[in-house]
């Protein structure tokens, strides 16, 4: 499966921004999929994931209540919600995916990337 992630962007502290992830290839619906992120000189780390139906999602404690991580199976696209944004926040977002019903919460859990899109939070 190819993945395309965009909607990254600069935005000031508190505001919001959309991140979608355009999968096409295979059959989306069969993918768990998550978000991940990596900051200049910090490892990738996990934000959100969610199972194939959508039914259930998971959130890293740093983005509780502030992130939402959604699908559309019909436009083989995931989504995070980002709101209250926040400059620790900045950070190169990645999408992934995995063909399997178990959601993981780890980088090595994922078989594809999308390449990064870059979220800019200033203060």
């Amino acid at each position: 499966v190819q993945l395309q992630a965009s909607g990254g962007g600069l935005v000031q502290a508190g505001g919001s921004l959309r991140l979608s992830c355009a999968a096409s290839g295979r059959t989306f619906s069969n993918y768990v999929m998550g978000w991940f992120r990596q900051a200049p000189g910090r490892e990738r780390e996990f934000v959100a994931a969610i199972s194939r139906t959508g039914g259930s999602t998971y959130y890293a404690d740093s983005v509780k209540g502030r992130f939402t991580i959604s699908r559309d199976n019909a436009k083989n696209t995931v989504y995070l919600q980002m709101n209250s944004l926040k400059p620790e926040d900045t950070a190169a977002y990645y999408c992934a995916a995995r063909n399997d019903i178990v959601v993981f919460t780890t980088t090595t859990g994922y078989e594809y990337w999308g390449q990064g899109t870059l979220v800019t939070v200033s203060s």
